[in-house]
């Protein structure tokens, strides 16, 4: 099993949507280095869930991965803000995974917190101008993250 985190806005889809919904696609990434990350997952990982583009801004859950190498169909729909011109369902550009809520921390785990407790090298989501909205977490950190969100 391996960890990561992933980004997602709560105004657009939040921990709260996850856990109504229990499992979901998560569509519209279109930065080639996560999609890669997504392509890399494996069925049983487990992923943070950070909310984004909030006061404050901080891991507030966990999720697991369902299923792996899942065509986002956002990438065929010209209505969509996440759709591709160059993308067509025989040779699609984007792949996602599918889901599944496990649980919402008591606290978030807000990114001033996470600064103080974690180098850049250690966790992606600290550094200066990290943009991804999905990178890979050690399986140490992982558990450090587990026991701090736990705690």
């Amino acid at each position: 099993m391996a960890y990561w985190l992933m980004k997602s806005e709560p105004s657009v889809y939040g921990i709260q949507d996850l856990r109504r919904d229990h499992t979901t696609l998560w569509d519209g990434v279109r930065n080639y280095q996560a999609r890669n990350f997504l392509t890399s997952m494996t069925a049983g990982d487990q992923a943070f869930f950070y909310h984004s583009n909030t006061q404050p801004p901080g891991i507030v859950g966990l999720m697991t991965i369902l299923e792996t190498h899942q065509v986002d169909p956002t990438q065929f729909d010209p209505a969509n803000s996440y759709y591709d011109p160059k993308s067509s369902p025989d040779q699609p550009r984007w792949y996602t995974v599918r889901v599944g809520y496990l649980e919402t921390f008591p606290t978030v785990l807000s990114l001033d917190r996470l600064k103080q407790t974690f180098s850049p090298e250690e966790l992606w989501v600290v550094r200066r101008g990290n943009r991804l909205s999905v990178m890979p977490v050690a399986e140490a950190i992982g558990d450090r993250l587990l026991a701090l969100a736990r705690a």
